[in-house]
């Protein structure tokens, strides 16, 4: 393999779960709708809060490192949903489709990209920038799930 082929194999692994931590699947398992805006111990999110968190920046990342037109949701306001809780099960459930989608096409750009060529509209970015940042930003996101998780009682 050659080394590019051998990079953007593991920023896939990586953008996928990786192997030190859980993908978003994994996170949100078996976990019960009525359990998605609890907000325990004076944390300062819920697991919808941070699932729809990262819905918004993953998207953001990708749409940036696509195209010179997309203006990025202001900072910080439109980045976090004030609601705690979705507003249904189709809500929950369209904003973990986007997640995925969103990952699959930003995934499919990394496989065709230069990873090193800096993104013309942007301010020295690059598309191995923006994965590591997209991978860096949902696991650690994924792990404060998880604790919250843990705080209700529903991780395994």
């Amino acid at each position: 393999m050659e080394t590019n082929d051998v990079l953007v194999a593991e920023l896939k692994k990586l953008l996928n779960g990786g192997t030190a931590h859980v993908g978003l699947q994994d996170a949100v398992a078996n976990l019960p709708f009525n359990l998605l805006g609890k907000i325990p111990n004076n944390l300062p999110y819920s697991i919808w809060q941070l699932v729809e968190h990262i819905r918004i920046a993953q998207w953001d990342m990708l749409k940036f490192s696509k195209d010179a037109n997309h203006k990025s949701p202001k900072w910080p306001d439109d980045y976090w949903p004030k609601a705690p809780a979705p507003k249904d099960e189709n809500e929950w459930k369209n904003c973990l489709q986007q997640i995925d989608d969103d990952l699959k096409e930003f995934i499919k750009l990394l496989e065709s990209a230069e990873l090193f060529k800096q993104i013309p509209h942007g301010s020295g970015q690059n598309i191995l920038r923006e994965a590591l940042q997209i991978a860096d930003h949902n696991a650690y996101h994924l792990a404060e799930i998880i604790v919250i998780r843990r705080l209700l009682g529903a991780w395994k």
